[in-house]
């Protein structure tokens, strides 16, 4: 069996590094725990700078088959470190001196350790380790604050992960008993044959954990209150970087490992898909609140991502088309919670009223970032989109498509309820209107622009970007 720690260097840059933090801030003075956010930053860039380099060598799998480093690895990867790295960008004005400081950033490292070991792998088992290795933590990070609002939210979140983390567990048991090994290569033969009552039952157990983690439908109920009830950057964190890691691994779970003959999952695969995206949809229609807005808003994004997926063995363009849009996506969701969190008493749609005016910058990166979640052009979203699109009338769901379609033209609707006041109504004389724009500090606006501008850039370059997300799973 080969066991080599060389490809796994992204991966061991964060555990390392989530190590050292917690070591050091246990002697550390509280003032000087900033040093930790700088260890957590520098990880990050250690991550992508790795994996930039490893990138160019040829798809391998590590600890025998259980672990595959290929495109989707590598693409996860990139996207994970550099929207955590954003995150600790926007958390630094909340988090500085806190008494807690340094459990935060490791929190946030593992969780997205945790991510990037569901995409990469290729073991039923390693799948579920990665599965509650980016649970726990974001668990955690969600009662953060401690208080009343955070401590409903991380207990929503705890217990819709533990009973989808029993589904998930149980579908595992079952497809094990089914294909006598819980390694994606020697599956598919194995329930080919199987009954196929067993087989369903288990992807759909797989599938149902893989959509808490995603935070679509059925298992999204947690998304607008966990959203809600936590900080800003926690928010971001965990309406986005989990996204990745459980798209991806779904991904790469059906295509390499299910045969589309044991179970049509597929159909399966598109019924969430237009089940999220409509339901999302729906809810995020008379919402006051940006913050459950928001959340309602990345329920209906699953739907689109899932479109991907379940074309994953009918589309040549699937994969790509996905792995760009999780990207563009990442950048975009980021974008509009870094607003909020440089904004922090603006709880309402309308307390932005008059932003313009006041915060200009603010207000750009928040137009970038809502049509950017329509799909307006030259957004990443619009080009991720456009791609996904195709490739489900390529794999031949033309029904799904012309439906996303039509929910891309309704999410206008909120998304403009949200920027209205903040170009159609002069600021308020009131004091409080005055004190609902004022900001929390400088990191937050760091990570808007930043966002934002990555969300322009990836719609920008495009054309050169998607050509080079090239290669395929491994199987």
């Amino acid at each position: 069996m080969k066991e080599e720690l060389g490809p796994l260097t992204p991966e061991l840059i964060l555990a390392v590094s989530a190590v050292a933090g917690l070591l050091a801030g246990s002697w550390l003075p509280r003032g000087r725990q900033w040093a930790v956010r700088l260890l957590a930053a520098a990880a990050c860039l250690a991550t992508l700078a790795t994996t930039a380099f490893t990138s160019a060598g040829a798809t391998t799998t590590d600890f025998g088959a259980s672990y595959a480093i290929d495109t989707a690895t590598d693409a996860v990867r990139v996207v994970v470190a550099a929207a955590t790295l954003m995150v600790i960008c926007l958390s630094g004005d909340a988090m500085r001196a806190h008494v807690r400081e340094t459990e935060f950033y490791v929190l946030l490292q593992l969780a997205a350790l945790g991510t990037i070991v569901l995409a990469g792998a290729n073991d039923l088992l390693l799948l579920f380790a990665g599965y509650l290795l980016a649970s726990v933590p974001g668990y955690a990070l969600a009662g953060f604050r401690k208080d009343a609002a955070g401590t409903e939210a991380a207990l929503k979140y705890y217990l819709m992960g533990a009973l989808f983390g029993v589904a998930m567990l149980t579908g595992i048991t079952l497809l094990y008993g089914a294909g006598r090994s819980t390694g994606y290569p020697a599956l598919p033969a194995a329930l080919a044959g199987a009954p196929h009552g067993v087989v369903a039952v288990g992807v759909i157990g797989v599938v149902a954990g893989l959509m808490f983690k995603a935070g679509g439908v059925p298992a999204h109920f947690w998304v607008p209150d966990v959203t809600e009830g936590t900080s800003a950057p926690v928010a971001a964190f965990v309406t986005t970087v989990p996204k990745v890691g459980a798209l991806a691994a779904l991904f790469r779970l059906l295509a390499v490992a299910i045969p589309a003959a044991a179970v049509n999952w597929p159909m399966l695969v598109a019924v969430l898909a237009a089940a999220s995206m409509t339901l999302g949809n729906l809810a995020a229609f008379f919402q006051t609140s940006v913050k459950r807005l928001l959340a309602y808003s990345t329920i209906s994004q699953v739907g689109y991502l899932l479109m991907a997926v379940a074309v994953a063995t009918a589309s040549s363009t699937a994969l790509r088309s996905l792995l760009f849009y999780l990207a563009a996506y990442a950048a975009t969701n980021l974008a509009a919670f870094a607003v909020v969190a440089g904004l922090p008493h603006a709880r309402t749609i309308a307390s932005y009223r008059g932003l313009a005016f006041r915060h200009p910058g603010l207000a750009a990166v928040l137009v970038v970032s809502l049509l950017g979640l329509v799909g307006t052009p030259p957004t990443g979203v619009f080009f991720g989109k456009l791609q996904i699109f195709t490739a489900a009338i390529d794999g031949g769901y033309g029904w799904l498509a012309g439906l996303a379609v039509v929910n891309t033209v309704a999410s206008l609707f909120y998304y403009l309820r949200w920027l209205a006041p903040v170009f159609l109504q002069r600021p308020g004389e009131a004091g409080d209107e005055a004190a609902a724009l004022a900001p929390a500090g400088r990191w937050a606006p760091v990570a808007a622009y930043t966002t934002g501008a990555a969300s322009l850039a990836l719609g920008l370059a495009a054309a050169v970007i998607l050509p080079l997300v090239t290669g395929h799973l491994i199987r």
